[in-house]
């Protein structure tokens, strides 16, 4: 190979990889932590060095060029045998030390793992946490994370997983709002009662409804993508929302709507990639977490 004829700085072709892929200088200067300035000059560069223009400005903000789109794909596969690269080294390490970024649900990561995170602290105070929380699952081959905290089982072959356990959900309410609609015993008497849950809620509605109530989208007159934001305005008094059974009957401000009422099951799964797993800090970490979960 004729190494004289490789020019362009790899930072360049990744600052304009990110770019594409998060749409805005804005979006890829946060996900690379680096100015958008300085992100722009990269790009600008590697325009320069190749002589093509990548992305032209719109309306919209930046749209990829004919030019541009014929160069992602390999800029794709440049940055997947970076992060191929990066992971066969961090397979190798052997210190304890260092950051682990996990991710988790946003009840997960609200109301669980924070106390197992002190714990792990205390443990092993070399190890630093990241913590992502987020409701959609992160790209592990990617290094989007280390580990993942899902609540299915994943499939793609270069993941390791172990399922931790089932998870119960029920309807909780607070006693003042059951109070409030006349203390209703069954799932029928509870169809004219306010419910908390997301935008889009016709998963949950058919579900109920299968069980025996009688709902509709007018009994959600207050929704949110927000997990943490249900829940608390379920704490509110505002209505009924579904919550995993270890987290509901925990809090002192609510109770079960019906006590004998339960919602499908989840399962619980612990992820991380194959390399990572010879990894003896995130080896350490996942282990970790696999004894904690399961005793929880």
């Amino acid at each position: 190979m004729d190494w004289r004829g490789v020019k362009f700085d790899w930072n360049r072709a990744r600052a304009f990889l990110v770019t594409a892929e998060e749409g805005s200088l804005s979006a890829a200067s946060r996900a690379l932590t680096i100015a958008q300035p300085t992100l722009g000059r990269q790009i600008k560069a590697l325009e320069d060095e190749l002589g093509v223009v990548l992305f032209e400005r719109s309306g919209r903000g930046l749209e990829i060029t004919p030019s541009g789109k014929e160069l992602l794909e390999h800029a794709r596969n440049m940055g997947d045998a970076a992060n191929k690269l990066s992971l066969v080294s961090s397979s190798k390490s052997e210190s304890l030390e260092g950051n682990i970024a996990i991710t988790a649900t946003e009840m997960m990561a609200v109301f669980i793992l924070p106390p197992l995170i002190q714990k792990l602290r205390k443990l092993e105070p070399g190890i630093s946490i990241e913590l992502i929380s987020s409701n959609q699952a992160s790209d592990l081959i990617r290094r989007e994370a280390d580990i993942a905290i899902r609540n299915f089982r994943p499939t793609q072959q270069d993941l390791i997983a172990k399922k931790i356990k089932n998870l119960n959900y029920h309807l909780y309410a607070t006693p003042e709002y059951l109070t409030s609609i006349g203390n209703p015993k069954t799932a029928k008497a509870l169809s004219q009662a306010e419910f908390i849950g997301f935008n889009r809620a016709s998963h949950l509605i058919e579900i109920l409804n299968d069980k025996g109530f009688t709902i509709s989208d007018r009994n959600f007159s207050v929704k949110s993508e927000s997990s943490s934001s249900n829940w608390a305005l379920v704490k509110q008094g505002l209505g009924l929302g579904g919550m995993q059974e270890d987290i509901g009957d925990a809090d002192p401000f609510v109770e079960r709507a019906l006590p004998n009422f339960s919602l499908p099951q989840t399962e619980l799964w612990l992820v991380a990639h194959r390399e990572l797993k010879v990894n003896k800090r995130i080896r350490m970490v996942f282990d970790f977490l696999a004894s904690e979960l399961s005793n929880n």
